[in-house]
Formats: C-alpha cells, structure tokens, sequence
C-alpha cells in the first residue's frame, strides 16, 4: 500500500512551517540563519523582497546541482523548483503579519527566536520524516558532498559558513549597516538549537515516527527496490 497521499500533503505543510520558522527568527532581529543570510542582507539593501531574492537563491541552488551532478541528477529533482515557489511566496505572505513582533523588549524577542527555531525545527521533521524531495539548500549540500567525497555534516559546515561570509561581505559593500539583521546572536542560536530540537521532536513525537515507517514502507515497495530483491 502507497501512502503518498499522506506523504505528500505533508510534505508540503513542512515547507510552510519551515517558512514560517525562518520568518519567527528573522522578525526577532538578533539575526537570520545561515541559509538565509544572503537573501535578507539583499532584501535589505535592495528592492527586492526577501521572498523573491530567495526564490533566484534556489534556482541557483538548483543549477549547481545539475552543474555538479551531470547525468546523476534525476529529472524528478526538477520539482524542486515547484517547492522553491511555495517556499518563497510563504516567505512573503507571512511576514506582514508577523512584523508587530518586531521592536520588543530582548526578552520578548528572544522567546520568539526560540519559537522560531522550535517551529523551524518541526517542519524539518516533517519535511525529512515524508520522505518526498529535498528542499534546494539541502539538495545542494548533498551534491557538494557527494562530488567532494566528503560527509554531508561537513558539507553542510563549509556551505553555511560560506553564505555567512557571502552575506557580511554585501552587507559590508553596501555600508555594512544592517549587518546584524542578517548575521548575530540569532545565527549562533539558530544554528545550535535546530539540530537539537530536531532530534527531540524525533524521539518524542510519536506521528514523526509514524510518517518515517509510511515513508519506508513505500520505498520498500517501490519498482527499483523490488527489483533490487528479485536480483
């Protein structure tokens, strides 16, 4: 039995949650994270929308990885553009309304940091557990590790970290004086609490696990890996 018409509908709640989540953490003002770094500093300095600098971000995230994988890039990864317009267009229509959160006290602003990276979090459960696609910005680290021959963890590293300086870098072009709506506390934070509250809505969350098992029990029932059995 195919549980896509779970899977799917699932897949793409995640990429709204994971919006939202990224909106939360740009909106407390102690920084994006890293993935984001670039798009709002150009957002800031420019009169592009963070949304629509991030759909062009994925579509050349996306370009890489057909430049890095040549035929080892699958026609069905194209849908990722499809996601990268869902993910944008989320981008943008939240945060008008989330833009009374902004101008609070620290601690008020901190607690929706934290919100924001729990939220974010969540969804990259969902996104990872249904199994369906990987979003551009992991796509691309996955190429960079699988061409590189090196772990996805470490890919990961270099690639954020290059966006973080990519990001200081314009800021720093353009006067440098919204620096620290792009990259601060909040990208520290972020980047050290997401993976940590990943792996408790994993163990703790009972439907999480749940979706994983759909999602394995559909690729174990897949043509390829039948066909793999058989041989």
């Amino acid at each position: 039995m195919h549980h896509k018409e779970i899977r799917i509908p699932v897949f793409i709640l995640s990429i709204l949650i994971n919006a939202l989540g990224i909106d939360l953490i740009i909106v407390a003002g102690f920084g994006s994270s890293p993935i984001s770094s670039v798009p709002i500093v150009i957002s800031l300095y420019s009169n592009w929308t963070f949304g629509q600098i991030t759909f062009v971000a994925n579509i050349l995230f996306i370009a890489a990885q057909i430049a890095l994988l040549r035929r080892q890039f699958h026609p069905i990864e194209g849908l990722q553009l499809g996601i990268s317009v869902i993910f944008s267009a989320a981008l943008d229509l939240y945060m008008p309304f989330l833009s009374g959160l902004q101008g609070h006290s620290w601690l008020l602003a901190f607690i929706i940091l934290l919100v924001g990276c729990a939220v974010l979090s969540f969804g990259i459960c969902l996104e990872v557990a249904s199994q369906v696609l990987m979003v551009p910005g992991d796509g691309i680290v996955k190429a960079i590790a699988q061409m590189a021959n090196i772990r996805m963890g470490t890919a990961k590293v270099i690639f954020d970290s290059t966006l973080v300086a990519m990001a200081l870098g314009v800021s720093l072009f353009y006067g440098g004086s919204q620096t620290f709506a792009a990259i601060g506390v909040g990208t520290i934070v972020s980047a050290m609490a997401v993976g940590k509250l990943v792996n408790f809505f994993n163990r703790h969350f009972f439907f999480i696990k749940r979706l994983a098992r759909l999602s394995l029990e559909d690729h174990n029932e897949s043509p390829m890996a039948l066909a793999k059995e058989a041989s």
